[in-house]
């Protein structure tokens, strides 16, 4: 039987147990993108608390696919110095990281990238802020390039994996989702086409880092919003990525258009709330022979328990949590099972819509008042 707390490797990455750090944006880097010093001692706390892997936040692989600021983004070789310090902070405290690479598509932020947002197709999704621009042909293999060189700067870099971001409305999520492809040329039209983009991102960057390189995917299966992506359709694209050797599928749902069912709920309060994707992820686990990690939600150490010992996932991911508690995962280990603290108000985004970074708002309120 699997044991949350057992090492296990995914390719040459060796883990220390089986819980993992997805991903999220932290607000921490400079204008241009580039890792700050905060931020790596964000990832250090993370290692030190014995996150088997980081999944470190969205990071964009070129200009326009820029959603908020702070966002770490890997489309410049100008940026390798900042990129090594951060792995080298990381592996020094005995931590692994992967790099999650995206392109915002429809959900970048003209504010913010200073580009006009661009899709798949010319349409007003209720997750765009506008309508984006539809993608030529020759601009969607210029993304694909910008996405397999963004891989291989990971791989130069230091990054012990890298991870496509499939999910939650973004770029490949966009051209998979029925909702926001309308195109009627290779990469629109039925699921197989609509495969296409995420496809040849996934062979070109496994032609370029080689086959003992970790390559994952977030992978949304359901969009849980009308007209959006289903589990039929996002079931045949795990299937397809299982075949071409995918190395493990982080299984997420949910766009900023999904409402009570988005990809970060809140009011996590009662059991029977948590692990809110775990029914999605059994589906892949049933269809894919690769790793299968499940995010969404968990709180209790029984549910993530039960998650791997009892339900079959590999890996158990948690984000919110981490960021009150760093620790949480020794906290576990030493025999301390009470649930995370996190009380998913969502409020710790806020900081790093100000330049602060994130941070758990909720405990520094409870600070002030115990000091009162």
């Amino acid at each position: 039987m699997a044991h949350l707390f057992e090492k296990t490797k995914i390719k040459n990455l060796s883990m220390v147990n089986r819980l993992v750090r997805s991903a999220t944006w932290e607000g921490l880097c400079d204008d241009q993108g580039r890792p700050t010093e905060k931020l790596n001692q964000f990832y250090k706390a993370l290692s030190d608390g014995s996150v088997g892997l980081i999944i470190s936040g969205y990071t964009y692989v070129r200009p326009e696919g820029k959603q908020l600021p702070g966002q770490m983004g890997i489309y410049s070789d100008d940026f390798e110095k900042n990129y090594l310090k951060l792995t080298e902070c990381v592996h020094k405290a005995n931590g692994k990281i992967a790099i999650q690479l995206v392109h915002a598509g429809g959900q970048a932020s003209r504010q913010v990238s200073g580009f006009a947002p661009v899709g798949p197709s010319a349409v007003q999704a209720a997750q765009f802020p506008e309508k984006p621009e539809a993608l030529s042909v020759e601009d969607v293999q210029k993304i694909v390039n910008a996405f397999i060189r963004a891989a291989v700067r990971a791989k130069q870099w230091g990054f012990d994996a890298v991870q496509l971001h499939g999910a939650h409305g973004y770029l490949i999520n966009q051209f998979l989702s029925p909702l926001t492809n309308h195109r009627n040329d290779q990469y629109g039209g039925g699921i197989e086409n609509r495969c296409r983009f995420l496809m040849d991102i996934y062979n070109g960057i496994r032609q370029e880092t080689g086959d003992d390189y970790p390559v994952m995917i977030k992978l949304n299966i359901s969009d849980n919003q009308e007209a959006g992506l289903e589990p039929e359709e996002a079931l045949y694209a795990a299937r397809l990525l299982d075949r071409s050797g995918i190395d493990a599928i982080e299984v997420s749902s949910g766009t900023m258009a999904s409402g009570k069912k988005g990809p970060a709920r809140e009011r996590i309060n009662k059991p029977e709330k948590e692990a809110y994707n775990l029914d999605l992820a059994k589906l892949v686990k049933n269809e894919a022979g690769c790793p299968v990690m499940v995010v969404g939600g968990f709180r209790s150490f029984e549910i993530v328990q039960n998650a791997v010992q009892d339900h079959g996932m590999d890996y158990v991911a948690l984000c919110r949590p981490l960021i009150r508690e760093p620790g949480l995962i020794n906290r576990w280990q030493s025999g301390n099972r009470q649930a995370a603290e996190c009380i998913s108000c969502n409020q710790c985004f806020r900081p790093g819509l100000s330049g602060e970074g994130i941070y758990c708002v909720a405990e520094q309120k409870a600070k002030k008042h115990s000091k009162k």
